[in-house]
């Protein structure tokens, strides 16, 4: 396994019962999506999040970092780490405004 299926948990506590959410495997590990669009996910070095470009300086001002899987941040992704990931309020934040981009954005094909 190349994450932590304890981090996924969290997730998916976060995230609640949410219509038109789902799990996918990616970015070697597993993202969640509603509608299609993914709102975040968890990999082996912690937790990335999709505020989008416009929520994207705020999610960095309460503590995320850039995601940089290349050493390139990826515009529109944050992501926290391992202890970053312990902060419940950090992840509420990230969560709500991950949630917010995804439903801004029109749904994508069949959902798996």
């Amino acid at each position: 396994m190349s994450y932590s299926e304890t981090m996924a948990d969290l997730m998916r506590a976060d995230l609640g019962v949410e219509p038109g959410l789902s799990e996918k495997k990616m970015f070697g590990g597993l993202c969640f999506l509603l509608h299609g669009n993914m709102v975040c996910g968890v990999h082996k070095d912690g937790a990335m999040y999709r505020p989008g470009k416009p929520r994207e300086a705020e999610a960095l001002a309460a503590g995320a970092q850039p995601l940089s899987f290349t050493g390139r941040p990826m515009g529109g992704m944050v992501e926290l780490d391992a202890g970053g990931f312990e902060d419940a309020d950090l992840r509420a934040k990230l969560t709500e405004l991950s949630l917010v981009n995804a439903a801004s954005l029109p749904p994508k094909g069949a959902q798996s």
